[in-house]
């Protein structure tokens, strides 16, 4: 009897020094097996105060009729993006096996995250309906690929994810290649040149902090300074350190993500939340 196949990985290392250098790996095809490196001439990202919340999207978020997590479902997530997609561009999507199972490898290390989008069905079953999967680093998230099996869910999925990235101190989302849908979320296209400027700005040092000047910085005056006790105390960072995330200590999506949930349960639903959040920068 065979073993299954499994496809070789990427060393996740060397995935990860791609990221930080501006590049990022592709295939030509779900059934292709090569992979190869892409540096783009130009570049996607999407501004964190710049993202688009149309009336539309905002109402979506109030409604409250689903539910989004972090990293609770990321090989679901994974296939959904890969599967074929159909419609004006074919079946092709740029996931082959070995690309997918260097992403898991990388969820397993804590270097990529998922958003999930859930609603329930007739039965009241829990059911995936969208989602999001990309790198993260330092104050840089690199979005990989998103899906929708509902209207606007890939859309609340980036909604959760700009505004998680805003509350952990991140200052760069990265998408690529624009796309008229981006375009409407308030991407914008800029040179790699540029592109390269701001992600090793987003990669620089974490500044130390002493106890004094973490009890001396003001209240409020960081976006990520609401309390993160059970958050930040299950990633190891400490009360004060929390704190400055905004502007000094960057935290982890799923870090970050579980302090914006903390920060929303004042408001009557989390969505609300999100959506006075986003539109108040939109």
């Amino acid at each position: 009897m065979h073993s299954p196949f499994r496809p070789q990985i990427i060393p996740p290392d060397m995935v990860m020094l791609a990221y930080r250098d501006g590049i990022f790996p592709m295939s030509d095809g779900r059934d292709n097996p090569e992979v190869f490196w892409v540096e783009p001439k130009r570049r996607a990202i999407l501004p964190l105060d710049g993202f688009h919340c149309s009336h539309s999207l905002a109402k979506r978020l109030r409604r409250g009729d689903y539910e989004v997590t972090c990293n609770t479902a990321f090989a679901e997530v994974l296939e959904a993006c890969a599967a074929p997609r159909g419609g004006r561009h074919g079946d092709e999507t740029w996931i082959n096996g070995r690309l997918a199972a260097t992403y898991r490898a990388l969820y397993r290390t804590g270097q990529a995250h998922s958003i999930e989008v859930w609603q329930r069905d007739a039965e009241g079953a829990r059911v995936l309906v969208g989602g999001l999967y990309g790198v993260g680093f330092d104050r840089v998230f690199c979005g990989e690929s998103m899906f929708s099996r509902s209207p606007d869910t890939s859309k609340l999925a980036l909604a959760w994810l700009v505004a998680a990235l805003r509350f952990g101190g991140a200052e760069l989302l990265d998408c690529q290649f624009m796309t008229a849908h981006l375009a409407t979320l308030g991407a914008v296209e800029i040179t790699q040149a540029r592109y390269l400027r701001r992600l090793r700005h987003a990669q620089r040092p974490v500044v130390a902090l002493t106890r004094s000047a973490a009890t001396q910085w003001p209240a409020g005056a960081s976006p990520a300074s609401a309390s993160l006790t059970g958050a930040a105390g299950a990633a190891g960072v400490s009360g004060a350190a929390a704190g400055l995330a905004g502007s000094v200590v960057p935290l982890p999506l799923p870090v970050a993500f579980a302090g914006l949930l903390e920060a929303a349960g004042s408001s009557s639903s989390p969505g609300n939340f999100i959506a006075q959040s986003l539109t108040q920068t939109s």
